[in-house]
């Protein structure tokens, strides 16, 4: 299997580049931590939005692991359900996906359809 050395070199990458980030000031730490708990956050919308949520939380995850052994955890636990999601997706039939794909198209016509019939911009100006 080579899910679990790419795990392993993952989380042993995060616990060297911890050893070096203890030693960088306060400051820095502090808004190290501020910006890996906003990626968590925007990963978190993006389970309900569109976006990869689950690799965004994990990003998230292993900035706060520089800071945070509880977020090392997380990060172990997130990389896990997201080798279950690959493996769920890899399983489904070519029915399936093309369904799963249809939804998306979709789901993407209907937000320009909602955004022209109630005049909303589809891009900022």
């Amino acid at each position: 299997m080579e899910e679990a050395p790419r795990k392993r070199r993952l989380l042993d990458g995060v616990r060297e580049r911890r050893e070096k980030h203890l030693e960088r000031s306060r400051i820095v730490r502090v808004v190290v931590a501020i910006f890996g708990f906003l990626v968590v956050l925007a990963g978190l919308a993006m389970l309900v939005l569109p976006g990869p949520g689950l690799l965004v939380i994990a990003i998230g995850l292993a900035i706060l692991a520089l800071e945070f052994v509880w977020a090392e955890r997380l990060l172990e636990r997130t990389v896990d359900k997201m080798e279950e999601a690959a493996d769920t997706v890899k399983r489904s039939s070519r029915k399936q996906r093309a369904l799963g794909a249809a939804l998306l198209a979709l789901a993407a016509g209907g937000l320009v359809a909602a955004a022209v019939l109630w005049d909303l911009p589809l891009l900022p100006v």
